[in-house]
Formats: C-alpha cells, sequence, structure tokens
C-alpha cells in the first residue's frame, strides 16, 4: 500500500520479515475526541502491520466503536485485531466488529487473514486457569457451560490457524495463552486473564513465530508457550509501564 507524505513507508524491517505493531486494552470512551488518531499515524511509520487485541472500547458502546473508527482513518496499512470482554459488555460486539470492519480492521474471530505472506489467526479467547489449576468441565451444569465457553474459543483459533498455508504466522487474542504474562495480577484472579487451553491449542502448530494478547493490565510483558514460542502482553498499560512505549514492535 502506498504511502501519503504524512505517512511515510514503515521503518525497514530485516530482510523477509514484516514489522508488526501491537497493542491492546485502549478502552475508548464516547466523551473522548480523537483519543488515538496520532498513535495510529505513528504506527504506520515504524510497521507493515498492526494488530489490535481487544478491550478497544470501554463499554462496547457503538459511539465508542465510531469515535476509533474514525481514528483508525489515520492507519494506512493493514489492520487485524479482535474484540476483548469490554466490547461485549453492551451486548452488541456485532455491532462494534461491524463498525471496525467498516474503518478498516479485519476482525479475526474465527477468519484468517494473510499480509505479505504473513498468516494472522485469532480470537477473542476465554477464562478457564492455567495448569493443574485450569478448570474442567465437572459438576454442575453452569460449570459445564462456563467451561464449553472456553473450549469453542479454542475450537475458533484452531479452525483459524488450520485454514492458513503460510509459513509463518501471528496468533492475535484478547485472553492470555500462559500464565507468564499475567504475573503481577493478583493470584486470586489468574484464571479470568486467560486459558492454558489456547496455549495447548497453539502448540500444535509449528509455524506460529509469536502471540500477541491484552487484558492483563498490571502482567509481564513476555513469556513463552511450553513449547517455546514467544507470547507478548501488549495492553497498553504494561506497554507504557515496562517498555514506556505505546505500541509493542515485533518482527516476524
Amino acid at each position: 500500500m502506498s504511502q501519503s507524505p504524512e505517512h511515510p513507508a514503515p521503518t525497514s524491517a530485516p530482510t523477509g520479515k514484516l514489522r508488526l505493531a501491537a497493542v491492546g486494552d485502549l478502552h475508548v470512551v464516547e466523551t473522548a475526541r480523537h483519543p488515538y488518531r496520532e498513535l495510529f499515524s505513528r504506527i504506520c511509520q515504524e510497521a507493515d502491520v498492526a494488530a489490535l487485541c481487544g478491550d478497544l472500547t470501554n463499554f462496547g458502546k457503538t459511539p465508542e466503536a465510531e469515535i476509533l473508527a474514525e481514528d483508525l482513518q489515520a492507519c494506512t496499512i493493514p489492520i487485524v485485531g479482535v474484540l476483548g470482554n469490554h466490547d461485549y459488555e453492551c451486548g452488541q460486539p456485532e455491532e462494534v466488529a461491524k463498525i471496525l470492519h467498516q474503518a478498516g480492521m479485519k476482525c479475526l474471530e474465527g477468519e484468517p487473514a494473510e499480509v505479505r505472506g504473513v498468516g494472522f489467526a485469532g480470537a477473542k479467547g476465554f477464562i478457564g486457569g492455567f495448569g493443574r489449576h485450569m478448570l474442567s468441565a465437572f459438576g454442575e451444569p453452569e460449570i459445564k457451560r462456563f467451561v464449553q465457553a472456553s473450549i469453542e474459543e479454542n475450537l475458533k483459533l484452531e479452525s483459524s490457524l488450520r485454514m492458513l498455508k503460510t509459513e509463518r504466522t501471528v496468533v492475535v487474542l484478547h485472553y492470555s495463552p500462559i500464565e507468564e504474562t499475567v504475573v503481577g495480577e493478583p493470584l486470586e484472579i489468574f484464571p479470568f486473564l486467560g486459558s492454558a487451553r489456547l496455549g495447548e491449542t497453539i502448540d500444535r502448530f509449528s509455524g506460529v513465530r509469536c502471540v500477541v494478547h491484552g487484558h492483563a493490565h498490571r502482567g509481564s510483558h513476555e513469556g513463552r508457550t511450553a513449547r517455546g514460542t514467544p507470547v507478548y502482553n501488549v495492553a497498553k498499560p504494561v506497554l507504557n509501564r515496562d517498555l514506556g512505549v505505546d505500541f509493542a514492535v515485533i518482527d516476524v
């Protein structure tokens, strides 16, 4: 895609690499006025593609999505993304996704995308916990429905990954697939920040080069799946606190 004078070509990535800018948890409120226009202008200068990792709005209201959509117009590179739990709050995630799609964001909820030979697979993900403490479908029907919701999110991600035929793939989530990147949050809420099921699904696909997610505002920036795939928590509060930046830049 050609760049306008206001948005010069991105800084060159190493030969053959795709430069990814990733951020989550923008939490746009309906009283804001162009809160992220300048951020998306900068992203265009530093990356080849942008990934948005959920909680893009604060309450899932259409006016919030419309404000963000206006700012997305400043982004002249491809944009992929997923919704987060906040984007579901008002019960109209489809409308939020539609508004953002019309502004140029490809929603990855079970539908992959390809940019310059790199595949992008994604899903919101869900809660459930990690390791031996991961919740299982045992007991009351309410618990079984809870676990089934987590399984269904994993199936979305798995289906998306299977559809891709690229040698390099990036996974975009809202919830964390590993415990390591939620460290820093209170232990009591770890099960509500992600699910190891996501990590198990990712590790079944050898082409995944990295994973980006948000949600855990007080978590840690970097970790790895059991098989060594890099995972980055790119929630904006984490990036601001740990790296002093507003978005992460990753060479894929």
